[in-house]
């Protein structure tokens, strides 16, 4: 009963954002007065971000981010009292902030870590999954954690945390790591297939999606201790206000009725789209996050 309310509350919140919207349709400002103005949201989307955000065939980009993004399209047609159409376009790790800064994507539905350095830059959305720098090695490598890369190769993806992570930890254990980058996760990946690279060094939740979604498992695995802390935010631009308390309301309102929860397992407990499955149960410290937002008891 009290989840019913509360989603009952929630709808209102939109409900009313939305007559206040149409009252003073010509006061909005930043992203919800371009989409009255165009009808159109532009989200970005990664390729290869399983189960986040990617390309599995001919279809429109899939994943838990896209379908957080699509909800708040969806809050944003409600607060406007119009028709919004979506608009995808396609980003990469190392073009993605410019992308939202410069206006050619409203809303970036990727992997992307929150962090106090791009926080100067962009906005983020409250945080809906919680992931850490690992790497994934060929099982037969003899490679167990970062203590094993002493003089080893590592890849790592353009425009990622995770460089930066495992560059500390060499120079701090004088282990005289050496550097590729990928352009993106697969090519990434694509490295240590090839021989080119002793590990891949990406959040943990990517590489268990890759290594599901090739069938590769019988060859790769992942490991190490957690290198870094990341936690992923939909991104979006600063000084938006309006856009911020909106996006801020979406989330509301799937951790009420616990949708939340619901995006979650579909996309890291049951099968994909793909016909794989990543099985990886909530963790408690997300569990908790989520009750913040305001998931149920």
């Amino acid at each position: 009963m009290r989840a019913a309310t509360a989603a009952v509350l929630v709808a209102a919140l939109i409900l009313g954002g939305a007559a206040r919207a149409q009252d003073s349709g010509n006061e909005l400002t930043g992203t919800l007065k371009r989409a009255k103005e165009t009808g159109t949201i532009t989200l970005g989307y990664r390729e290869s971000s399983i189960p986040f955000s990617y390309v599995a065939g001919k279809s429109d980009p899939i994943g838990y981010s896209i379908d957080l993004c699509r909800n708040i399209v969806d809050d944003v047609a409600s607060a406007l009292g119009a028709e919004i159409s979506v608009k995808y376009q396609l980003v990469t790790s190392e073009n993605r902030i410019p992308a939202v800064t410069d206006g050619s994507v409203d809303l970036e539905c990727g992997s992307t870590t929150a962090n106090f350095e791009r926080k100067k830059r962009v906005a983020f959305s409250p945080i809906f999954f919680v992931a850490g720098t690992k790497l994934l090695v060929a099982r037969d490598s003899g490679i167990q954690s970062y203590r094993d890369l002493k003089g080893k190769t590592v890849v790592v993806t353009a425009g990622t945390t995770n460089e930066a992570a495992v560059r500390a930890i060499s120079d701090k254990q004088q282990l005289g790591i050496k550097f590729l980058v990928g352009p993106d996760h697969a090519a990434s990946f694509a490295m240590v297939q090839a021989g080119k690279a002793d590990a891949f060094a990406t959040d943990d939740v990517l590489l268990y999606g890759l290594i599901a979604t090739t069938h590769t498992g019988d060859r790769y695995h992942v490991v190490g201790d957690y290198l870094s802390y990341d936690p992923y935010g939909l991104m979006f631009r600063k000084d938006d206000s309006e856009f911020s308390d909106l996006v801020d309301r979406t989330f509301t309102r799937l951790a009420q009725s616990r949708e939340l929860v619901q995006l979650y397992n579909r996309w890291f407990q049951q099968r994909l789209p793909t016909g794989d499955t990543i099985d990886l149960p909530l963790s408690p410290q997300l569990e908790e996050i989520f009750r913040v937002q305001g998931v149920p008891e």
